[in-house]
C-alpha cells in the first residue's frame, strides 16, 4: 500500500517512521531543496511525545540535543531589576517528563531515523490531488498513491487543495511570534534573558550545543496585520515598528534581525476544521489542528497525532474509511483541550494591560519561591490546565501490521 506524505519537518517524518514500521510503503515530498536548517526555534516535547520517542529508539539523541535552558531573567519596561525564575520549577509542574529541543534538531533526528527505509523527494511539492489518489507535482511528475497525508504545517498546500483556502479554517488568537538566529553576544548558556511590557515581549536564549543564539519576539495587536507569510522584508518592518523604543538589548537584536537570513514570523493562529479527512486524504499536526504556535504544545500534539494516525491505519489494515474516523476520534479531545490551553496561554504570556503585567510578575515571583513539590501538587489538581499533555494516554498498536488487521 503506497502512502504519500507532504512535509518533512516533524509530523511527516514521525508519521513515516510508524507507517514504515507497520509495513506501508511511504514517500515523503518536501518543497525545500534539502532538509530545512533555517535556525529553528526551541520547542517542547511532553510526556506522551517523549514516550513515543523512546519507542522509536531516538530518545537518547533527543536528550543529547536538549537546549539546557534552566534560568529566566526578564526585565519589565520601566524597571531596573529583572524577574528571576528557575524554569525547572515551571516545567516540573507542567510535565513529569519533558525536554526542550531546537525544532531543526528534532527534524534531523526524525529524518535520520527514517531515511534508510522511506523515500524522500526534496525540491518538489504537490500541485493537484484527484479523488482516486492520482497526484501531480510541481515538477510535472505524476504518480498514484492509495493515501495522501498533509503534514505540511500551518500553511498546508494539501489542506488548501482538498479543503479550501486557509482563511476558512484559521482563527487568529491575538498575537504574533518572530524568531531569528543571532550572535550570542551575551554569552548565554542555560539562561534566557528578555524584556516584557504591555502587549510585547522580546528575549534571547542559547542552547548547549549552539554557537549562536535565538532572538524571540511575541506581541499583540488590536487587529490582524496585513502581510504575506513569505514576505520577509514586510515582516521585519512590522517587527521593528512594534518594538520601537524598547530598551534592554532590543535595538541590537533588531539590527541583527535585519542581517539574519534565518528568520521566522507568523501569527499565533488556530486551525479549526470539523474534520481532517476527505476521501483518501487526511491531515496531521499543524496542517490539521495547530492550536497556536509557541503557546499550545503543537509539536507534542503533532508527534502524538502521527503515532495515532499510523496506528489506526495499521489496526484497520489500511482501510482509510474506518481508520481516518478512528484517528480523529482518538486525537479529538487532545486537540480541543490544546486549543483552550493555547488561548489562555497567549493571554498570559503577552500581558494586555499594566494590571496583567503586574499579575504576571507576581505569579513568577510566587512560582520561584514556592517549594517545587507544592507547585507540582497544585498543578496536578486539574488535567485541563497545565498538566493536559501528561494526561494523554497512548494506545498500544504494537500488535498490528498491514497484514494483521483486526
Amino acid at each position: 500500500m503506497r502512502i504519500l506524505i507532504s512535509g518533512a519537518s516533524v509530523a511527516g517524518p514521525a508519521l513515516a517512521y510508524w507507517l514504515n514500521r507497520y509495513g506501508f510503503a511511504v514517500t515523503v515530498v518536501e518543497r525545500a531543496p534539502t532538509l530545512r536548517k533555517t535556525g529553528g526555534h526551541a520547542i517542547d516535547l511532553f510526556r506522551p511525545a517523549m514516550d513515543i520517542a523512546e519507542q522509536m529508539g531516538i530518545l537518547d539523541r533527543v536528550l543529547a540535543k536538549k537546549t539546557g535552558t534552566e534560568h529566566l531573567a526578564m526585565y519589565r519596561e520601566g524597571h531596573d531589576r529583572p524577574i528571576e525564575l528557575e524554569l525547572r520549577r515551571v516545567l516540573s509542574a507542567v510535565s513529569d517528563r519533558h525536554v526542550e529541543i531546537m525544532r531543526d534538531d528534532l527534524s534531523e533526528i526524525l529524518y535520520d531515523a527514517t531515511r534508510a527505509d522511506v523515500e524522500y523527494v526534496f525540491g518538489d511539492s504537490i500541485a493537484a490531488i484527484s479523488d482516486d489518489g492520482e497526484v501531480r507535482f510541481d515538477s510535472g511528475r505524476e504518480a498514484a498513491y492509495d493515501l495522501v497525508i498533509g503534514a505540511d504545517g500551518l500553511h498546508s498546500t494539501v489542506r488548501r487543495l482538498v479543503f479550501g483556502p486557509e482563511s476558512r479554517f484559521s482563527t487568529w488568537i491575538g498575537a504574533y511570534l518572530a524568531v531569528a538566529s543571532v550572535p550570542n553576544h551575551l554569552g548565554l548558556d542555560g539562561r534566557m534573558e528578555g524584556i516584557t511590557g504591555v502587549g510585547r515581549m522580546a528575549g534571547m536564549y542559547g542552547a548547549a550545543h549552539m554557537d549562536d543564539a535565538r532572538a524571540l519576539f511575541l506581541f499583540r495587536t488590536p487587529r490582524q496585520l496585513d502581510y504575506h507569510h513569505r514576505d520577509v522584508a514586510r515582516q521585519k518592518q512590522l517587527l521593528r515598528e512594534r518594538f520601537a523604543g524598547v530598551g534592554w538589548e532590543v535595538p541590537r537584536l533588531m539590527d541583527e534581525v535585519d542581517r539574519t537570513s534565518a528568520f521566522y514570523f507568523d501569527s499565533i493562529t488556530q486551525l479549526r476544521l470539523d474534520t481532517w479527512s476527505r476521501g483518501r486524504v487526511t491531515l496531521v499536526g499543524d496542517a490539521g489542528y495547530c492550536p497556536g504556535p509557541a503557546v499550545g504544545g503543537s509539536t507534542s500534539l503533532a508527534v502524538v497525532g502521527a503515532y495515532i494516525l499510523a496506528g489506526e491505519l495499521a489496526a484497520y489494515g489500511g482501510d482509510h474509511l474506518r481508520a481516518f474516523p478512528a484517528y480523529e476520534a482518538e486525537i479529538g479531545d487532545y486537540v480541543r483541550r490544546s486549543r483552550t490551553f493555547a488561548i489562555n496561554a497567549a493571554k498570559r504570556i503577552v500581558p494586555g494591560s499594566r494590571f496583567d503585567l503586574s499579575a504576571l510578575a507576581a505569579t513568577v515571583w510566587l512560582i520561584d519561591h514556592l517549594p517545587v513539590g507544592l507547585t507540582r501538587a497544585a498543578a496536578k489538581i486539574s488535567s485541563k490546565g497545565v498538566r493536559l499533555h501528561d494526561s494523554i494516554a497512548l494506545k498500544d498498536y504494537s500488535a498490528f501490521t498491514v497484514a494483521g488487521a483486526r
